[in-house]
């Protein structure tokens, strides 16, 4: 009976196997190369096939010689795309048939000549997700199918290549002795833009420019599992500490913010102005068209209870929505779907307009917020930053915050942009897809609109027996004075509901060298003593200085940091981004870092990933590695 039983299972699974080969044997294989402008391999494009449907579309990143497999067709025609920071730049269309590959070569020379056929892009949403459906059937015609994923239909021109993208100089965190600077303060950061514009180029098939990767934009684009503060404080504060991966004589430090979070019920009224930059500049598909897509996102999940206007500025400002109802949603998705660009820039008159509408419905006790969606490049009226961000300083003292979303490429001002930001008590987002709107505008909209505590500062003592030196990562335009850490007028960073904060700090134990050339001993003054609490066996102490969120004094709370390491997975995937950011910039920090290594540590701390960012994370580690391999082999 036995024997009978094991010949049938053995049957069973030899009929099983030769069904599979025959599966296989009738799919195809569809492979290439994809050769940019010049002719040379692409690395790092996106290419998606397609045949019959959006869920049938298959996908695959370029190596770095430009090749593309895609295996397990089935057979049929298919359209092949090529895809350029979300833009398609080439098309063509192939047969797959069974048991055979097929193979072409893709570049901007043979793009589609179909400009009348417009396709969202495979990255302009997140799997399982999809665009925002508009009740007005010409907002979802002219805006949802005409977003940043649009096809071009053309190759890619000079005056696409025409660059004017502006980024502030980053000199990486040196290290400080502990005996002379014991203590480092700075204000939080929880901007994102750097990430999902660094993003951008990778995909693009570029690596972004070193001033472009602000490493704590990247480490703080992703969520962490931390725990969630009590009924009465608006955060919790984590830490931890580990080795450092890239170099096994040092210990990493972190240091965790998780701002509590609010159910849709708790969210107070909301008073928007959405202050749209309708420019010339902003002519694109994925700059005008998915600013448009983006905030009717945001304005489907608003209620009766909140307030939304809409103003717009080129040459000059104007009111293209009164302040209406958030319940009126066909009201709100006509108005934006009637938006169109033309003109030069006045953002000063823009910006004024846009709080003076804010100020007319202002909601005690709610959320009063102007929503600014440019590339940033003013041109007209007051046009230094400098002054610019004066002036949101001072219409900040009303109570209404300031976010900025960034679009497009090219003439991008990042660095006008994160200003304008920080001066308004705002966060700073770009948005290069649906799905990252998706993320900032749904996802995160509590962060991104309900503050619960301002004006955040960190300060960091560190013990002398236990660290000799220490280098914070990142947040180099976020440093302040010591003093500055107790002055109550001394604006910082603020957190949204949700938001998580981190924060890492590379240490040199007491004992080991420090590299550097040193401070001569001084003349008039003896270095002071370790107190008693040194013996503690702390590493050292974190004190976190904040603002409610209607109040003018701050409150102070700190935690002790013992000299135990414990890797923690938050600690691991946040010094994988860390690393990964490091190399970006070639920073002279970097130790022994690798792609290797950040992708290893990654996926291994990559957890729960509900919306596949950390996934995405991953690929964009591998198009980063061989377009790091590529740029070398060409010198």
């Amino acid at each position: 009976m036995r024997k009978r039983l094991f010949v049938s299972v053995v049957v069973l699974a030899l009929l099983a196997a030769l069904v599979a080969v025959g599966a296989q044997a009738r799919l195809g294989v569809l492979a290439g190369v994809v050769r940019d402008e010049a002719g040379l391999p692409l690395a790092g494009a996106q290419v998606v096939a397609s045949s019959g449907g959006r869920a049938e579309a298959r996908r695959a990143l370029t190596d770095v010689q430009g090749h593309f497999e895609l295996r397990g067709l089935p057979p049929g025609d298919y359209r092949v795309s090529v895809f350029r920071s979300g833009i398609i730049v080439a098309s063509a269309r192939a047969t797959v048939t069974s048991g055979a590959t097929t193979t072409l070569t893709l570049s901007p020379l043979a793009a589609s000549k179909e400009q009348d056929r417009v396709e969202p892009s495979p990255l302009a949403v997140a799997p399982g997700a999809a665009p925002a459906a508009a009740p007005a059937e010409a907002f979802q015609e002219t805006t949802v199918n005409r977003v940043a994923g649009a096809v071009l239909g053309r190759p890619v021109s000079a005056r696409d290549a025409f660059n004017t993208e502006a980024y502030d100089r980053i000199v990486d965190n040196a290290w400080k002795d502990v005996g002379h600077a014991p203590l480092s303060t700075f204000s939080i950061d929880v901007d994102t833009a750097s990430y999902a514009n660094a993003r951008r180029f990778l995909m693009g098939g570029a690596l972004p420019p070193k001033d472009a990767v602000r490493i704590e934009e990247f480490v703080n684009y992703f969520a962490y599992d931390y725990p969630a503060p009590g009924d009465s404080a608006p955060f919790a504060i984590t830490t931890a500490i580990g080795d450092a991966p890239w170099n096994p004589r040092h210990r990493l430090a972190l240091i965790g913010l998780q701002a509590r979070r609010m159910d849709a019920g708790q969210v107070p009224p909301r008073n928007l102005v959405f202050l749209v930059d309708v420019s010339g500049s902003m002519a694109m598909p994925n700059k005008l068209s998915l600013v448009k897509a983006s905030l009717a996102m945001l304005a489907r999940n608003l209620t009766e209870r909140d307030r939304i206007a809409i103003v717009v500025y080129a040459g000059a400002a104007g009111v293209v929505l009164p302040s209406t109802s958030g319940g009126d949603t066909s009201t709100v998705l006509a108005a934006l779907a009637r938006l169109d660009a033309g003109g030069s820039t006045n953002g000063a008159q823009g910006i004024h307009l846009a709080y003076n509408v804010a100020r007319q419905h202002f909601v005690a006790g709610g959320v009063n917020r102007v929503v600014l969606a440019s590339d940033g490049d003013f041109n007209v009226g007051v046009t230094s930053t400098g002054d610019l961000t004066r002036l949101i300083e001072q219409q900040r003292q009303s109570g209404i915050h300031l976010s900025v979303l960034g679009f497009g490429m090219g003439n991008l001002k990042d660095a006008t942009m994160e200003k304008l930001a920080d001066a308004g008590d705002g966060n700073y987002a770009y948005i290069d897809s649906l799905n990252e709107a998706q993320k900032v505008l749904v996802e995160e909209a509590g962060g991104t609109l309900v503050t619960v505590a301002k004006d955040v500062k960190l300060q960091v003592e560190f013990n002398p027996r236990a660290v000799a030196a220490y280098r914070l990562i990142g947040y180099e335009n976020r440093l302040l004075q010591d003093r500055d850490f107790n002055d109550d007028a001394k604006d910082a960073g603020d957190m949204g509901a949700g938001h998580s904060v981190t924060a890492l700090y590379e240490l040199i134990p007491a004992g080991e060298k420090v590299e550097g050339p040193g401070i001569d001993p001084l003349k008039y003054q003896r270095p002071p003593a370790p107190s008693d609490a040194a013996r503690a066996g702390e590493t050292m102490t974190v004190k976190v200085r904040y603002k409610q969120p209607e109040s003018t004094m701050s409150s102070l709370t700190s935690v002790s940091v013992a000299t135990t390491r414990a890797t923690t997975p938050a600690l691991e995937f946040a010094s994988a981004v860390a690393e990964f950011g490091m190399l970006l910039r070639d920073s002279e920090f970097k130790g022994a870092s690798s792609y290797a290594e950040v992708r290893r540590r990654a996926a291994r701390a990559k957890g729960e990933d509900r919306f596949g960012h950390r996934a995405e994370f991953l690929r964009l580690v591998d198009v980063a590695e061989s377009l790091t391999a590529l740029r070398q082999s060409s010198r």
